[in-house]
């Protein structure tokens, strides 16, 4: 036997065992990140609330058919390159077409497309879900250049009256002094959105949620918080010349709390 067909027979082998560790070694190195609650989120904050959570769940789900995709697409091409390389001058084989493969490869992406709207559609009814009663609290959001403004209501009715108010002046990025709105932990918040200029967008990065403030119309949406803290907050609209000065913070507390601050506001007639 020539060394030339030796090698030409020792090669395939060595692109096998090249393949198994790099395969191996990818595996390795995505189960040591996914160790680590950062990187297993795969660059989101850490949610606060329900709804937060099923965002983080499509997030992820999402990036899991991306990598199984890519894995697939990264596999094919890497068996390509190395058990069908060039091993001659001699022209390969030509055929017209592969009709199943053009076929598998054609659904193929519109089975995934499928799924993936499957999920987000249904992932998006959840979190736009708005209920008629059993809410904690209803929270008017007013943006308007460059500050917020919340006023709490007694109820859902359109005429209920405001039992406290916040109203924030546009701030210094770096200030420590920013309009706080408070919710309570565990139950149903509603906040309902407003715009008095421009278009805002209500940003708390940790609810891993935004939604427009558009001039002439109301969007709402509800949270329930699980986790109690300060989370800081923001327009996301580019909305004008000092937008980076719309800062707020999101107040999680106690039911408690939350009913406490009420009574203080509406005892000191319901403007902070």
């Amino acid at each position: 036997m020539s060394p030339t067909r030796s090698r030409e027979r020792r090669t395939p082998v060595r692109a096998r065992r090249a393949l198994t560790s790099a395969g191996a070694l990818a595996l390795l190195a995505m189960t040591a990140t996914a160790c680590s609650g950062e990187a297993a989120r795969l660059g989101m904050p850490e949610p606060i609330s329900d709804q937060a959570e099923r965002i983080l769940q499509l997030w992820q789900g999402s990036w899991i058919a991306a990598f199984a995709v890519g894995g697939v697409v990264w596999g094919l091409i890497l068996w390509a390159v190395l058990f069908h390389r060039k091993r001659s001058d001699d022209l390969p084989p030509q055929v017209r077409y592969n009709l199943p493969i053009e076929m598998l490869y054609t659904a193929v992406p519109f089975v995934i497309i499928a799924v993936l709207f499957y999920f987000t559609a249904r992932d998006q009814s959840y979190i736009e879900k708005t209920s008629d009663d059993n809410v904690a609290a209803v929270i008017d959001v007013y943006g308007f250049q460059w500050s917020w403004q919340f006023d709490y209501k007694e109820s859902l009715a359109k005429d209920a009256p405001t039992v406290a108010s916040v109203v924030g002046v546009p701030v210094d990025p770096n200030a420590a002094s920013k309009p706080q709105v408070m919710i309570p932990a565990g139950q149903k918040v509603r906040f309902r959105l407003h715009s008095n200029d421009v278009i805002h967008s209500f940003w708390v990065p940790a609810l891993l949620y935004k939604k427009d403030m558009i001039p002439g119309y109301v969007n709402e949406f509800e949270i329930t918080a699980k986790k109690t803290g300060l989370y800081e907050g923001r327009c996301a609209e580019l909305c004008g010349v000092d937008h980076s000065r719309m800062l707020f913070q999101l107040k999680v507390v106690t039911p408690e709390e939350y009913q406490k601050f009420i009574a203080e506001s509406k005892a000191a007639g319901g403007t902070q």
